[in-house]
């Protein structure tokens, strides 16, 4: 078992099953107390809840997936996923702030030395902190061989002076710090290095929040990097091997995004299926009707059998498994967890008819979340094109 491994597996270990539960009592506690009544409202507002996001810091969501040592849960994914659907299924945008920090989170606790590990990671872990990850460019996105953001070794050999721009980052502008992907040499994948920039790194400009059509309330900006001056003792993992990272973080992102799906979907389906047998027509509830029941009962299916597949992708990552058969399961997951979303939560507005069309009724924000899921964290084209290559 290499180092790596020793950091990110077998941390269930010392996890009873009672504690898990406990764990995800608490997040449902959480779930319906601090984001179900405020959803709403801050996409109305495309505010970012990051009080909200502290109060999960500070009840151990933040870390969870990470070794106990360094302030994490030492949970596997498998359990982590599981907080992550039932956040999702309350609101969207929070399960996709947990994920995106733990995200963060992933290069250093990976691939950083132990000195740095011991520098930075309990402060990640323990819940005050945010993170984000500055990987797509204007001309770079799921193709990260084009990244051009480079990073020049100063003469002193102490630092790095960073110069490129950044796009689609999540966090940006609410971040403690930024995971910078960036080229010190070679070309295509050879050549990428991460660097760890904090957010008042002098050089380092968030730009304005783009206007998405859905998940408003989360912050997604372009990060201009001029002359930015990253500390040499910041650069994580040796020099060239940025790739190697990015591929570990892209299948534990589309892990995270398939939960978040599965959650979105699950809270479509109850949300249909409470409507229909309240809303009346010709005398009887909507749901009698052959036409709406099997609809409903199809989209329970489906998101029964995502589950099921995110589930069995969590177990192949916690088991140790190949870099390859992770890759492979991630990308059945986010394919067929995302587009069942998508599928479900279009079908809900349908079953609620012109009432699925107004704002009154959560349905329609579900349907534009859903349809983000389906492109973030490589579109589920990429995936495909993962998968057919394994083949």
């Amino acid at each position: 078992m290499t180092d790596r491994d020793s950091i990110l597996l077998g941390t269930t270990a010392s996890q009873r099953p009672d504690e898990v539960r406990d764990l995800l009592t608490l997040t449902q506690e959480l779930a319906n107390k601090e984001l179900a009544p405020h959803a709403d409202d801050f996409e109305d507002r495309a505010e970012f809840p990051r009080e909200i996001l502290r109060t999960l810091g500070r009840a151990g969501l933040l870390g969870l997936p990470y070794p106990t040592r360094y302030g994490g849960g030492g949970l596997g994914y498998e359990a982590y996923l599981t907080v992550l659907e039932i956040l999702a299924k309350r609101w969207l945008v929070v399960a996709q702030s947990v994920n995106i920090h733990v995200l963060s989170c992933y290069p250093l606790a990976a691939h950083g030395t132990d000195e740095q590990r011991e520098r930075w990671l309990h402060g990640m872990l323990g819940g005050e902190q945010l993170g984000a990850n500055c990987i797509s460019e204007p001309e770079a996105g799921s193709d990260i061989s084009a990244m051009s953001c480079a990073a020049r070794a100063d003469p002193d050999g102490r630092s790095y002076t960073v110069n490129g721009i950044k796009a689609w980052t999540s966090h940006a502008g609410q971040a403690d710090y930024y995971n910078l992907f960036c080229r010190t040499g070679g070309t295509g994948v050879r050549g990428l290095s991460v660097l760890l920039a904090p957010d008042q790194t002098p050089g380092l400009h968030v730009q304005r929040p783009e206007k998405k059509m859905g998940a408003r309330s989360s912050p997604t900006a372009a990060v201009v990097l001029d002359d930015a001056r990253v500390q040499a003792d910041h650069l994580i993992g040796r020099r060239g091997k940025g790739f190697l990272i990015a591929t570990g973080l892209f299948d534990r992102g589309r892990l995270g995004i398939a939960a978040c799906a599965v959650g979105l979907a699950s809270a479509a389906v109850d949300y249909a299926v409470a409507y229909t047998k309240t809303r009346r027509q010709f005398g009887r509830p909507v749901i009698d009707f052959q036409g709406v029941g099997f609809m409903l009962a199809d989209m329970s299916t489906q998101v029964a059998a995502a589950r099921a597949l995110v589930r069995e992708a969590a177990r192949t990552l916690d088991s140790g498994a190949r870099d390859s058969a992770v890759t492979v399961a991630a990308a059945r997951a986010k394919l067929f967890a995302t587009d069942t979303a998508m599928r479900v939560t279009t079908d809900a507005v349908q079953a609620l008819g012109a009432y699925g069309l107004v704002q009154d009724h959560p349905v329609e924000r579900w349907m534009r979340e859903a349809k983000l899921l389906q492109i973030i964290e490589g579109t589920n084209q990429i995936q495909r094109v993962v998968l057919a290559r394994s083949l």
